[in-house]
């Protein structure tokens, strides 16, 4: 059975999954924050779940198929090492799930937070679409928002 799924899901089936299946995350993230699906599909678990299954099944199969992950560990040597890396698709398609879940994540911290301080749903808006794209700039531009909603300043939470 495992071969069949092999075969099905290559690496670029997985890639175009991931991007188009994150989508309906970010959607509900930025049009349904205050609802029950919000609740229960994005801002939970739930994601996190999905995301951890898709990457142990390519560690499965990128394991099947010999690769080095020690080698992996010489990406902090140096810069030319994290570029090597970068040109292995495996390598590239872990760190892909690595990016999009810890947005997704973060969005979904973000969703949590301004709903705790009641702040505007519309001001939520725009650092949650730049989070998508580039995650740390989103959240310091929420970081930025909410200071001057929350009018304080907190470094940790």
């Amino acid at each position: 059975m495992i071969e069949q799924i092999y075969t099905y899901f290559s690496t670029e089936k997985i890639y175009l999954w991931l991007n188009f299946g994150v989508l309906p995350f970010w959607l509900i993230l930025l049009f349904f924050p205050q609802s029950k699906i919000c609740k229960i599909f994005t801002t939970s678990i739930f994601p996190i779940i999905i995301f951890s299954l898709i990457y142990a099944y390519l560690i499965y199969v990128i394991f099947k198929d010999g690769y080095d992950f020690l080698g992996n560990f010489s990406l902090y040597l140096s810069f030319a090492n994290l570029l090597y890396l970068f040109e292995n698709s495996n390598f590239l398609i872990l760190f892909w799930i690595h990016f999009l879940a810890i947005n997704l994540f973060c969005g979904g911290w973000m969703v949590n937070d301004y709903q705790k301080f009641n702040m505007p749903k519309a001001l939520i808006f725009f650092p949650l679409i730049i989070t998508y794209f580039v995650g740390p700039l989103g959240i310091f531009i929420y970081w930025i928002f909410k200071i001057f909603y929350a009018k304080k300043i907190n470094l940790y939470d």
